[in-house]
C-alpha cells in the first residue's frame, strides 16, 4: 500500500529552504570579508621601505649604509645619521624602526618597541645579518618602556577591538529596540553608549589588566571619540540600510579598521592598500594616537591622529544629517518585530 502523498509538502519545503537561503547571505558574505581582509593583509609581512639609519659620518659607515641598501632594494630605506643623540630623536620621532651604531666588539641596534615590536623584529633581523658577518653578537636597546601588563605592545590592539565591537554591535540594538524612537533621541543614546563603551575600555585597560598604566584620562578621551564616530556612522546608516547595518558596520570598522591599525604590523610590513588606509583610517587614529600618548609623551604626530578621529566623528555627523532627511521624508523602512529580533541577535553573535 503506497505512502498518501501531502501537495503542501514540497511548496512548504522549498519556502524553508529559501528563507534559510536569505538568512545565510550575511554571514556567508561575513566570512568572505573576514577572509579576504585577514588573510590580504596579514599572510605575508615583508618590509616595505623599512626606515633605518646607520650611525655614524665616517667613510665606513657611509659605505655600510649603501651596502645595505643596495642589497635590500625597496624593502629598506637606510640613512646615515651624525651621532648617537640624532639618532635617538628620531627614533622617538617615529622616523626610525632603528638606528645601527657600528662597533667592531659591541654593535648596537637601538629601537623603540613602543613603535611597532613586529618592525622592531624586521630591523633587528636586518643588522643580526651584518654581525653575523662580524662574528659578534649585536646589543639590542630600547628606548621605551613597556607598560607592565603589556610587554609585547598589542594590548593597544585588544583594546580597539573591545571598543569597536562594543560600538557597532550596539548600533543594530538602538536601531531596532529603539526603532520608535526619533533620529535625535537615538543619536543622543549613542553618544551616551559611546561614552560607557569607552569607559569600560579604559577601565579594564588600566587598573584591571595595566595595559595603559599612565595618561589614562587621555587614552579614555581617544576612546570616546573613536567610539562616538561609529556609533553615529551607525545610527546614520541604519536608516538606510536596516538589517544589512551589522555587515556593513562590520566591513568598515573590522575587515578594513583591524587590518589597517598597525596593531598587528604597521605600512611597512603590509601590502600598498591596507598601507595606505592606515594613514587616515578610524582605527590607526586611535591606536597609533594610543601609542604616541603612552611611549612618546604626546609626541611623533599625536595632532595628526586625533584629527583623524574627528574627521570619522563629523562623517558620522553628516550622515546623521542625511538620515535625517532621508526619513523626514518619510523614506525610512519599517521593521517588523521579526526582523528586528534577527538584527539584534546577528549584532550579539557577532
Amino acid at each position: 500500500m503506497s505512502t498518501p502523498r501531502n501537495p503542501a509538502a514540497a511548496p512548504a519545503l522549498g519556502h524553508s529552504l529559501k528563507h534559510l537561503a536569505i538568512h545565510l547571505i550575511t554571514p556567508l558574505l561575513m566570512c568572505l570579508g573576514m577572509a579576504l581582509a585577514y588573510q590580504g593583509a596579514f599572510h605575508q609581512p615583508e618590509p616595505h621601505h623599512l626606515e633605518v639609519a646607520v650611525v655614524g659620518t665616517t667613510p665606513q659607515a657611509q659605505g655600510l649604509a649603501q651596502a645595505i641598501q643596495g642589497k635590500a632594494g625597496d624593502a629598506l630605506d637606510v640613512r646615515t645619521v651624525d651621532d648617537r643623540a640624532g639618532a635617538e630623536r628620531l627614533l622617538r620621532d617615529r622616523e626610525l624602526v632603528g638606528a645601527f651604531v657600528p662597533d667592531a666588539r659591541s654593535p648596537e641596534l637601538i629601537v623603540a618597541k613602543g613603535n611597532s615590536e613586529t618592525s622592531v623584529v624586521a630591523a633587528t633581523a636586518v643588522f643580526t645579518n651584518v654581525t653575523d658577518q662580524q662574528g659578534v653578537p649585536l646589543h639590542v636597546t630600547d628606548l621605551t618602556t613597556p607598560a607592565e601588563g603589556d610587554p609585547t605592545g598589542q594590548g593597544l590592539f585588544f583594546l580597539l577591538v573591545a571598543l569597536s565591537i562594543g560600538s557597532y554591535a550596539s548600533v543594530a540594538v538602538i536601531g531596532a529596540a529603539g526603532a520608535g524612537l526619533s533620529l535625535k533621541v537615538r543619536a543622543l543614546v549613542g553618544v551616551a553608549v559611546s561614552l560607557v563603551v569607552s569607559v569600560i575600555g579604559i577601565v579594564t585597560a588600566g587598573p584591571v589588566f595595566h595595559v595603559v598604566d599612565h595618561d589614562h584620562a587621555a587614552i579614555w578621551a581617544l576612546g570616546w571619540l573613536y567610539s562616538a564616530g561609529i556609533l553615529l556612522i551607525g545610527i546614520g546608516l541604519h536608516s538606510f540600510l536596516k538589517k544589512w547595518t551589522t555587515l556593513a558596520l562590520m566591513v568598515l570598522f573590522v575587515m578594513l579598521n583591524f587590518t589597517s591599525s598597525g596593531g598587528i604590523y604597521r605600512p611597512e610590513l603590509q601590502n600598498g592598500f591596507f598601507g595606505g588606509l592606515h594613514g587616515f583610517w578610524t582605527g590607526a587614529g586611535f591606536l597609533e594616537g594610543a601609542r604616541n600618548i603612552l611611549y612618546f609623551d604626546g609626541g611623533a604626530g599625536l595632532g595628526g591622529h586625533v584629527v583623524t578621529l574627528l574627521l570619522w566623528l563629523l562623517l558620522g555627523g553628516a550622515v546623521l544629517v542625511a538620515a535625517a532627511l532621508y526619513e523626514g521624508r518619510g523614506r525610512r523602512p519599517a521593521e517588523t518585530p521579526e526582523e528586528a529580533e534577527e538584527e539584534m541577535e546577528e549584532a550579539v553573535a557577532v
